[in-house]
């Protein structure tokens, strides 16, 4: 197999060719619309590094919260209906860790420069 970039780098170079290259010949909403492609390729990229860890991570937490195995689909699922009958609540013990670390992890995918992020994660 012959070595090929990996996707998480491709979606960088891309996003960095619109933002030296494209971006500073663009203007109004042609720009705007660039920026928004580049802003878009860095989630994609955080995301390709951040949530395959992070996926097993709350797949964890679910499974000992639930005490039950499954897909991180299916606990989600059973998570849902376990809050809508009342079965679990913030009193519920991991419960309000596993949202406050699921709140962060998609903070860090799709907004990490966010001030309440960045307090949170002792970077400010």
């Amino acid at each position: 197999m012959q070595d090929m970039p990996q996707s998480k780098e491709i979606v960088e170079v891309v996003g960095e060719f619109l933002r030296q290259h494209v971006i500073p010949n663009l203007e109004g909403h042609t720009a705007f619309h660039a920026l928004v492609a580049a802003n878009a390729l860095d989630i994609v990229k955080r995301e390709l590094e951040i949530a395959p860890q992070a996926n097993e991570e709350e797949l964890s937490r679910l499974q000992t919260l639930l005490d039950k195995n499954g897909t991180l689909e299916q606990l989600n699922r059973e998570l849902c209906d376990r809050i809508q009958s009342g079965d679990i609540t913030l009193e519920t013990p991991g419960f309000a860790d596993h949202l406050w670390q699921s709140t962060l992890t998609k903070l860090a995918i799709d907004q990490p420069k966010y001030s309440g992020y960045r307090r949170a994660e002792g970077k400010i």
